[in-house]
């Protein structure tokens, strides 16, 4: 779980706040870890004391064709966390070479890693799990290399973290900001959640001991996102302190320094001019080792390296739960990661053959974060009335307040990713005549949607009224959800 606010899409858009903010986005970082936690709590919630994961519970509460389309949406959002896995996956293998092994290759070697590294599953889930802090260790240790090499302000650093404030920040930085809470909560990884705590034993024929497995699931999410929030500020931070502020004349400058051992494959990296530079991860990895010699240029890509293979197997989870979950379909896992991976690199494949160079990866990248954060509400709504559902989740349903909080959360990540969209498709793409009529229809229905799911959260899911049968909104299959201990005399609804 921890892992999917580590993959290759999370460390760009780390690297890219502390380039246009220094260190006054870390609050937000912070902020989208602590509301992540919030949400991959109720996650895991929901599938110890249901027994089941957001996507087979979906799959009876919903009706067919508005079920459909939430299946729909999550698999989006997969294939497009899994696009930016392959990409930076690719990348760390054209930085490994010095471009020896062409971005086209490194993206087709991405099907053949991800096939030897599920095998490692049938030695047992505690090994298996074993491997990804493996992984997540790597990335500490390369990441936290560049961190104490690059000497970053602390002070600064510690005020950029607690001082919800960005002083002197514009429309760019606005948007940045956004974007850091859009790569961190990941829309599958709520439903990915959900499946993993299965495989962990708990009687549920007792209420305290899915009490006792629910205080534990969250500490152990707990100490994962903090993990993975340490890792996250050390690529923010050394970027901040270095990278910021810096023309590309400068860099190339730099990058024409003899006593940094790069090759001169990397050297006319940055263009000749006096811009401020931008900076995606293959520039970064070209930046680091430039300034503190080769060596952090093969650290930095070890790294992405990690990254991008651990949460190539997340995603092919996620897949699979969800797949599964929804259409009650269940391929051998071989297939599954041969559907979606070929999903996934079809049309990075073709972006890496026909574009103008690895810069275009980078923009890809910005245009599937701007795809995930439209997926999210589709995640967080229905969590949100699965939990609020005491035919679910009898005692353990969420309290007044959570889902008070909860509701708020999701209308201001509507409201903000739209905003992004918004902004995204106008400096992107810009709006002209005939355009303005297909995004009108598409965000109809994507707001109609929205709206159907919040209305069955509170009439279907039950937050403030009883359950309406109706054509639209007919009432779950509660008889599949049972709960061996429910007493509703001795029922005491705590969150925590």
């Amino acid at each position: 779980m921890s892992i999917a606010y580590l993959d290759p899409g999370n460390i760009e858009s780390d690297l890219q706040s502390g380039v246009m903010a220094k260190y006054k986005l870390i609050w937000v970082l912070l902020l989208a870890h602590v509301l992540g936690l919030v949400l991959q709590r109720n996650s895991a919630r929901l599938g110890v004391v249901a027994g089941k994961d957001v996507a087979q519970i979906a799959h009876e509460y919903y009706p067919r064709a508005p079920r459909i389309i939430l299946w729909i949406m999550v698999e989006i959002a997969i294939i497009g966390s899994d696009m930016q896995e392959v990409i930076g996956t690719a990348t760390s293998i054209y930085l490994l070479t010095n471009g020896f092994i062409p971005l086209w290759a490194g993206v087709l070697l991405t099907i053949l890693d991800t096939f030897s590294f599920m095998f490692l599953e049938k030695y047992g889930v505690r090994k298996f799990e074993a491997f990804f802090c493996l992984l997540m260790a790597v990335m500490a240790g390369t990441f936290g290399y560049q961190f104490f090499a690059a000497s970053p302000d602390t002070g600064l650093l510690f005020k950029g973290m607690f001082l919800p404030w960005c002083e002197g920040c514009g429309e760019q930085q606005l948007l940045q900001a956004v974007s850091i809470i859009g790569a961190v909560i990941m829309p599958h990884n709520l439903y990915l959640h959900s499946a993993l705590v299965k495989s962990r034993k708990i009687d549920r024929t007792q209420r305290h001991r899915v009490s006792e497995a629910n205080k534990y699931n969250f500490i152990e999410s707990g100490i994962a996102l903090f993990c993975s929030f340490i890792i996250n500020v050390f690529v923010m931070s050394v970027f901040a302190q270095t990278f910021s502020g810096k023309t590309n004349n400068e860099l190339r400058n730099t990058c024409y320094n003899t006593s940094n051992g790069m090759p001169d494959f990397y050297k006319d990296v940055f263009p000749a001019n006096d811009d401020l530079a931008e900076s995606d991860i293959y520039e970064a990895g070209v930046f680091l080792g430039c300034t503190f010699g080769v060596a952090s240029l093969y650290i930095w890509a070890v790294g992405i390296l990690a990254s991008g293979q651990a949460s190539t197997m997340t995603g092919t989870y996620a897949g699979q739960f969800a797949m599964e979950g929804f259409l009650q379909i269940s391929l051998p896992r071989w297939k599954r990661i041969l559907i979606t991976r070929s999903l996934a690199i079809a049309p990075t494949l073709v972006v890496t053959i026909f574009a103008d160079g690895i810069e275009s990866l980078s923009g890809l990248n910005d245009l599937l974060n701007c795809v995930m954060m439209l997926q999210l509400p589709f995640a967080l709504l229905p969590v949100l009335t699965f939990i609020s559902d005491r035919r679910i989740m009898g005692c353990f349903r969420a309290s007044l307040a959570l889902k008070i909080f909860s509701i708020i959360c999701s209308l201001g990540v509507v409201a903000i990713n739209l905003f992004f969209a918004f902004s995204y498709v106008q400096d992107n793409f810009g709006f002209r005549a005939i355009s303005i009529p297909i995004v009108a229809i598409v965000g109809v229905f994507y707001l109609l949607y929205i709206a159907y799911l919040f209305v069955y959260a509170f009439i279907g899911g039950g937050l403030f009224m009883p359950s309406q049968n109706s054509k639209f909104f007919p009432p779950p299959n509660y008889s599949l959800f049972s709960l061996p201990w429910e007493d509703d005399k001795q029922c005491k609804i705590t969150y925590f």
